[in-house]
This record gives C-alpha cells, structure tokens and sequence, in this order.
C-alpha cells in the first residue's frame, strides 16, 4: 500500500486557501532556466526512473498486510501469527503423555475452561487455549486465569471463535486431535457484583431445592466425555456419516434445600445473612430440581463425589484469600 506523505505547513509562505497565491516571475524564470540545463535534466530523469524501479520491485515484507474486514468486526486483536507465536503455540499444544491428546479449549479463561484445561495439562495432553476476554463479568479474573495457566505451560490465544480466519490459522500450525467447547455466557454476574439474590419459597411455604456440582466433579465429566469420543468419521478421509452425537447431564442427585445452603455459607464465613424471601411464582420456575445422570454414569462412570459443605468450605477459602488481596490462586 502506498503512502502518501502529508504537506508539511512549516513553510508559511503558502497560504492555506488555494487560489490567492501568485508564483513571483523571477522565481518562474529561474525554474525555466534551471531545467533546461541537459546535465540537470539528464540526472533528474535518472533519479526519476531509479524511483520508480524501486516502488515497484521492492520486498513485500516492508508493506504492511492488509487488515482482515472479518477479523476486525469479531474484534479479535491483530497481534497474532508469526514465528514467535506459532511457536507458542505448538509448544502449549505439544503432547508429553504418550496416548495424550492435542485439545483446543475454547473458553480457556473462563471459569470450567480453567479447570478443565489444568487437568488436561497435568495428565500429559497437549493444551491450547481460546478466549475473547470480553467483560460480560469482570475481565481480572480471566487475566488472572490465564496467569495461572500459563505457568503451568497453557497459552490462550486472545480471539474470537467466530473468527474463521483465526481458526483456520490456528488448525494449520496444530493438528488437533480434539476440541473442548467450553465458550458460553456465564450467568454469574450479581454475585460477582454483590447484588442481592432472592430466595424463592414454593406457593405453599414448601421448600425450593437444587442440584449442586462442585468443578472437579464437573472436570471429571468432561474429560470422561473426551476420553470415549469417537473420532470424526470426516477426519483424515472421504468418508462421511453423521458424527456420534451424545448428550450428558453433568450435575448431581442430592438436591439441597436452598435455605441450607444460605445456613452452611453463615457458619462458614461467620455472618448472619439478611434473607429475603419472596414467594415462587406458580407459573414460574419448579420448586425441586436434580440432574438425571444415569447416561453418564453408564458412559462415563461419572459419579459427584464432592458434597456442597466441602465445596463451599474450598470455594471460601478461596474467595477470601483472593478478594483480601492475597489473589495468588484463582478458583
């Protein structure tokens, strides 16, 4: 791409309305007779063609690549390709087990993806991460993710998986062996804000319960469901079929009244809560709620092991170490 360079208003004998400056005539005679010099002329007509010869046969590595329309409206940042990180790259996803796995996360920042992408670095799986950061909750906890992963050998490539010229970059310099879809919208954020939130009681002051999973049960699902995927009958071939398509449940079978739950973060973090009670509207959500695993149990051998006091208990020592300053562990 050319440049064109800007007339520099350092000389204030120009105006800057056009039309009102009149070319003094001795300054016009001199020009004439300057270029009718042969010599003169011989020389700019030498300087003129060197010019031109090397606009057009210069190296395309000086000119700057054109920016990708498509990358630019899914805001993905421009920072990636190159030698340095395709390096990155291959090194993160690089397999150190010897049945391992080369997985793309997407979603690596968030908060399964975090958890899911550690466990498959641990047991020897090459691991390369995916997220668009975007502030749907507050963005330190993905950076601090991200820290946490990348000092156990994990890079998140910053993009956007809608971008489809990323995609295709990243699938050239990895032949992935696997993808773990883990981008979604958490639903977290008037917690994380600390808004209140209500406490539903059934139409009849019966008891509202739900079903908890604490994250490593829900990792162990996960890589389960990755450890029995089949392959892609397109992958590596002609042929084509319909992919194996199973759909699992990765919750628990103990629902806890909800008030149990208010009562066990009391104890936990020694302060009485101001509990408001609202009433569960009768055409609104069920009043008791557990996730059906057996499919999963029977694929899988997914079985929840972590009860919620133990989960809570984790998750608070956490929350305090981290929202107190100390931030040296995320979740």
């Amino acid at each position: 791409m050319s440049q064109l360079k800007q007339m520099s208003h350092a000389d204030n004998s120009a105006p800057s309305t056009p039309g009102k400056f009149k070319m003094e005539k001795a300054s016009y005679f001199n020009r004439v007779r300057w270029h009718t010099s042969p010599a003169k002329l011989a020389l700019w007509t030498f300087v003129f063609s060197a010019a031109i010869l090397i606009f057009f046969f210069r190296s395309p590595a000086t000119s700057s690549p054109p920016a990708d329309p498509s990358r630019r409206s899914l805001r993905s940042p421009s920072n990636w390709g190159g030698p340095v990180w395709e390096k990155r790259v291959r090194s993160s996803a690089r397999v150190r087990s010897r049945n391992g796995f080369s997985v793309l996360v997407t979603g690596a920042a968030g908060f399964v993806g975090t958890h899911v992408s550690a466990a498959l670095k641990r047991r020897g799986d090459g691991v390369l991460g995916l997220d668009n950061f975007n502030d749907y909750y507050d963005p330190s906890l993905k950076r601090a993710r991200q820290a946490l992963l990348e000092r156990t050998g994990v890079f998140i490539v910053e993009g956007d998986i809608n971008d489809a010229v990323l995609l295709r970059k990243l699938f050239e310099v990895v032949p992935f062996t696997h993808v773990m879809h883990l981008a979604a919208q958490a639903g977290v954020r008037d917690i994380l804000k600390g808004k209140t939130i209500p406490i539903f009681e059934a139409a009849n002051h019966g008891t509202v319960a739900r079903d908890f999973t604490y994250i490593d049960d829900i990792v162990r699902g996960c890589l389960g469901a990755l450890d029995t995927a089949e392959k892609s009958t397109g992958s590596g071939g002609k042929k084509r079929a319909p992919a194996q398509l199973r759909v699992f449940n990765l919750g628990n079978t103990s629902p806890v009244p909800v008030t149990d739950l208010v009562s066990i973060l009391e104890r936990l973090l020694k302060t009485k809560a101001k509990r408001n009670i609202m009433k569960l509207p009768r055409n609104g959500d069920v009043q008791f709620t557990h996730a059906n695993i057996s499919y999963a149990q029977g694929e899988l051998g997914y079985k929840p092991v972590t009860d919620l006091q133990t989960g809570l208990k984790k998750f608070v020592r956490w929350y305090m170490n981290y929202y107190s300053g100390g931030k040296k562990a995320v979740e």
